[in-house]
């Protein structure tokens, strides 16, 4: 299975990728006439705080198998794409009854006026892997636009291990940094510790 693989490690937090993927959701695939078009185009992909400090995640649809948001859409308007196993929305039958949003796990599910709905009305939103660059030869565009290699597009499989890898040297190359001498506990602790040691002494005795 070939999909985007994110590398939280190497994220800059820039918003590059959202700004391609904006983009390349609009109807004139251009960034100047993208700003005025009614309605705006949105990103599928957004660019969140991390949990360490100065850390930032690139957040996407991770199209699960199974999905539950396909098996939440009471009007069929989310569906499997099965030559590249991607988990589409259907504008024109997306009622926004928010379904979809609660039962997703990655809380990836926006809904914004988009194009090709009725009436340019509100739908749900997500990210399609870029399925039709994807029909091009091309990569999806948030990891073309990514400079630093946070997002990268291939199997899963492979990504996976090559992330792997990378973690292991790093983790090797660190442990080599780390000093030999064990650093004692301060004295305040040391002198919990052996109160408590000496309550179970006497309570072994008693």
């Amino acid at each position: 299975m070939k999909t985007v693989f994110v590398n939280p490690e190497r994220c800059l937090g820039c918003g590059q990728c959202q700004i391609a993927c904006a983009v390349e959701h609009s109807q004139s695939k251009d960034l100047v006439q993208a700003i005025s078009e009614s309605p705006r185009p949105h990103p599928r992909i957004w660019v969140t705080s991390g949990y360490a400090w100065n850390t930032s995640f690139p957040n996407k649809c991770r199209h699960c198998n199974p999905a539950p948001c396909i098996s939440a859409c009471p009007t069929g308007a989310i569906s499997r794409e099965k030559d590249c196993d991607v988990v589409l929305i259907d504008n024109c039958r997306c009622i926004t009854c928010a379904m979809c949003a609660i039962v997703c796990p990655f809380d990836v599910i926006r809904y914004h006026p988009v194009a090709s709905a009725p009436l340019s009305r509100a739908s749900a939103m997500k990210c399609d892997n870029c399925l039709e660059r994807q029909h091009r030869g091309d990569l999806p565009a948030c990891v073309e636009a990514c400079k630093c290699n946070a997002l990268e597009f291939g199997d899963i499989n492979e990504l996976a291990r090559d992330a792997g890898a990378r973690f292991a040297k790093t983790i090797l190359a660190a442990s080599g940094t780390v000093g030999k001498e064990v650093h004692r506990l301060p004295g305040h602790l040391e002198t919990w510790r052996e109160w408590g040691r000496s309550v179970i002494e006497v309570n072994e005795q008693s």
